[in-house]
Order: C-alpha cells, then sequence, then structure tokens
C-alpha cells in the first residue's frame, strides 16, 4: 500500500500546484534563487483558491476542460488544508522573487514548480523541486522547531527526499519512491519510512572497537552493509569526541590545525570568489562543522553547502551552528545535507570552491568521489583537500593483515583508503578529469597531504 505522503505528493504533481516557497531560520537550509531573465507572475496573496477557481470558470465557461480544471483546483485545496502546506504571501519575506523563480519547462506557465538551483537527483541528477510543510505532513499541531522539506524529482513524483530545515536535508536516500519496499497492508502507520543501511547501534558499539577488527566484529553480527571507513563516524560517540580531542590530534602527522588549513583553502578559493557574486562552497564529510562554521562567518561565499554521509554528525554539526551567534548573524546561506560523495546531488558545473578536510581516506569509492567532485566544479572551479599518507596508518594496516593470513583486506573492508605516495594521489587526480598542470600536491609533516587543483 502506498504511503499517505506519496499518494499527495502524486495528486499535487497532478494538480501542477505552483509549490510554495518557504523561508527558513537565518542559517538553516534554505533556498537560493538561480540568476533568472525569467519573470513568473507570483501568487498574490489576497486570492484565495476558491476564487482562483471561480475566476477560471468566469473566464472560460462552462467547458470539459474548465470543469476539469475547476475539480482538479478543488482537490488541490482540500489536500493543501490537510496537508498545511505553506503558501507565498505579500505579508512574509520569501528566499524567491517571482523574477527568481525557476520553472519546469513541462509545467503549464502558470503554474511555475520552485527548481533549487543545485540540488538534483543523487542517482539520476533529475532537478529537484521543493515543497515546505508548516507542520507534520499529516495532521497535528504546527512544528515551533523548524519547518519540514520535501525534495522532490522533476521527472519521477514518486521519489521524495526530506528534511527539516532544524536538522539537516537527506538526499542519501528517498524517503519515498517507486521503488521502495511496500509498507504492509495491515500496518496501520501509513507514515513514510525512512530506511537505514546500517545499525546505529552497531555503529556505535564498533567505536569502541580497534580499527583493524571493525571488519570481523560486523561480519560476525551479519552486517553486511557495514563498511568500516564510512561507517564508523555513523557512530554518535565520534561525533561528539571530534571536536573535543580527535581532531586536534590530527598534528602528529603534520596538520598544521584548523584556523591554518582554513586560511589555506581561502587562499586557493579566492582567485575564483573574488569579485563573484553568488560563489557557491560545499564543505564534502564536513563532520561536526569545524569548517563548515569559518567558511560561513566568512562571508565570502554566497551559499555554503555541508555534506555529510553521517545524521550523527550533522546532528553535531547543527547544534554548534545554532550555538554560533556569529553565523546566526550572517547573510550566508547555509545547508546542511547527507549524502555520499561517490553520489553528489548537486548539478554539474554548479560549485566554485570544493573542500574536503582530513575526508579522502575514509571514502569507500575514491574514483567515483573524485570524478563527481570534478563534476559539478564550475569551469574554472577550485577544489582543496587534505588527507593522509598510508604510513600513518602503517599499525592499522599491519594488524589487519595479521588477521587476514598475511595478506591485504579487499579495499573496500579495510579501516582506511591507504594512499601510498603523493604520486599516487596525484594520479588519482588526474585520473578524476583534472589536468596535470592544475594539480598540487604536497607533502606536509610526516603524513599529511594537501592537495590544491583547478578544473
Amino acid at each position: 500500500m502506498k504511503s499517505s505522503f506519496a499518494a499527495a505528493v502524486g495528486l499535487l504533481h497532478a494538480c501542477h500546484y505552483p509549490v510554495a516557497s518557504f523561508v527558513a531560520p537565518r542559517s538553516t537550509a534554505s533556498l537560493t534563487p538561480p540568476p533568472s531573465t525569467a519573470c513568473l507572475a507570483a501568487p498574490s496573496s489576497s486570492t484565495t483558491p476558491d476564487e482562483d477557481a471561480t475566476a477560471t470558470t468566469t473566464k472560460a465557461g462552462t467547458t470539459k476542460d474548465d470543469a476539469d480544471d475547476i475539480e482538479r483546483r478543488r482537490l488541490k485545496t482540500a489536500l493543501l488544508g490537510r496537508l498545511r502546506v505553506s503558501r507565498p504571501s505579500s505579508s512574509s519575506s520569501s528566499s524567491f522573487s517571482s523574477s527568481d523563480v525557476d520553472h519546469d519547462e513541462n509545467s503549464p506557465s502558470s503554474s511555475p514548480l520552485i527548481l533549487d538551483p543545485i540540488f538534483v537527483d543523487p542517482i539520476t541528477k533529475d532537478p529537484l523541486r521543493a515543497m515546505s510543510f508548516v507542520g507534520p505532513i499529516l495532521g497535528g499541531g504546527a512544528s515551533m522547531s523548524g519547518i519540514g522539506l520535501s525534495f522532490i524529482s522533476s521527472t519521477d513524483p514518486e521519489r521524495v527526499y526530506g528534511g527539516r530545515t532544524d536538522t539537516y536535508i537527506d538526499l542519501l536516500e528517498p524517503a519515498t519512491s517507486s521503488s521502495s519496499a511496500s509498507i504492509d497492508d495491515d500496518d496501520d502507520d501509513d507514515d513514510a519510512v525512512l530506511s537505514s543501511k546500517s545499525s546505529p547501534i552497531l555503529s556505535t558499539l564498533l567505536a569502541f572497537v580497534p580499527p583493524p577488527l571493525r571488519t570481523l566484529v560486523a561480519n560476525a553480527t551479519n552486517s553486511g552493509d557495514y563498511i568500516p571507513m564510512r561507517d564508523l563516524f555513523t557512530s554518535p560517540s565520534v561525533s561528539f569526541a571530534y571536536e573535543r580531542g580527535w581532531r586536534q590530534g590530527f598534528a602528529a602527522a603534520g596538520f598544521p590545525g584548523a584556523d591554518v588549513e582554513f586560511d589555506m583553502a581561502n587562499e586557493h578559493f579566492a582567485p575564483v570568489v573574488c569579485g563573484k557574486g553568488g560563489s557557491v562552497l560545499v564543505d564534502m564529510s564536513c563532520a561536526t562543522g569545524l569548517f563548515t562554521r569559518r567558511f560561513a562567518k566568512s562571508e565570502k561565499y554566497s551559499r555554503v553547502i555541508a555534506c555529510d554521509y553521517s545524521d550523527s554528525m550533522l546532528v553535531e554539526a547543527r547544534r554548534r551552528i545554532l550555538a554560533d551567534s556569529e553565523i546566526l548573524s550572517s547573510s550566508t546561506k547555509l545547508d546542511l545535507v547527507r549524502c555520499d560523495v561517490a553520489k553528489i546531488p548537486l548539478r554539474s558545473d554548479s560549485v566554485d570552491a570544493f573542500h574536503a578536510g582530513a575526508a579522502m581516506h575514509c571514502w569507500p569509492e575514491i574514483e567515483s568521489s573524485l570524478k563527481e567532485i570534478h563534476r559539478v566544479l564550475v569551469p574554472g572551479g577550485r577544489y582543496f583537500a587534505t588527507t593522509f599518507l598510508s604510513n600513518y596508518f602503517a599499525g592499522v594496516a599491519g594488524v589487519e593483515r595479521g588477521v587476514n593470513g598475511g595478506s591485504d583486506l579487499p579495499r573496500n573492508v579495510q579501516s582506511f583508503q591507504y594512499f601510498p605516495s603523493v604520486e599516487y594521489l596525484r594520479d588519482l587526480l588526474t585520473d578524476a578529469g583534472f589536468e596535470e598542470s592544475k594539480v598540487s600536491v604536497e607533502l606536509l609533516g610526516r603524513a599529511c597531504v594537501v592537495m590544491r587543483c583547478e578544473k
């Protein structure tokens, strides 16, 4: 049985509802209007859906097409009343103006669909349409802690991604889709069910297991989906510890510290964002937002998109963001997004600056991930990243070989990516599409590698 939310979305699509823009609290998830020369008439706050239907009847008479249009409007009005979908009004500020709205070319010109200028379906790469909900999806009182969001595939209305402005946008996998497992007909709970690829309890327990043994423990518990280099960071205990000593420990490998690394990244990004309006920065594998907060407060970028696979990292990042008064007063639009770096949910040629601090050694699909980064960068866009050489993890890799009969474990079940040299990393970057003359790989200390690339 299809969930009520999926059915509601399908009905909205059939009604050609001009999806409402929403106003996100400052420094929470928001939509940034793309530059546009299209002028689309904004709905008037003084016109109700019933008056819209009356106007249609008066203007066009009583033909069958008009009757069908009236019926669609009637169904739309009833549905929106139940869903509590917010609608634009002249009395409230909005992140969109009528001239900013990007519209779906397949929809009637009188019903523009709001498309985020950057977000796409991570699998199909189709643009996503945005909706906001004042309160819970079905019934209940309005939420005072944030705005519920839905991002709907522009080509498949049953592929719906969710999120909230007070937490993050989940573009890792759809909350509902035509390919999702059906909900039991005997189940009274008809709401959409979010799935998880790994057990939160297992992730938490494995955080206290030495890295070389995590794979063995995961296999013993029949958790075939557990990937050590990725899923360790889904543990709330790791998220809690990340800025409480964990990240600071990277100094032993040669990392110069967050402030210096931030200055290095900004210096590399300066030529592509200096004097440019509307620059977009992505902070991939943002963890608890250590660099995200610095980028947002610098106000050098009009939009900062912080991404991570771990929901617990994003929750901790949001908590720290909301506690930072400088970010709350910043003009930078800030989004937190859950996603997979190997399937980045962003349009091609849409990002000016891409940052990944101490991250690449935790990406299971390193080749696909780097190709995705190259894809989303604008021509001339820049990538700045830091990671570890394999000698930093020599002890861990040695134990892994010991428990595997002296042989290296398959890469997908290793604790980390083991990069043997700066030349190896340079080859990965050029294989991803970066020109060799525009790739710089520098070694700091004994194991910290700094990469600077230009598309």
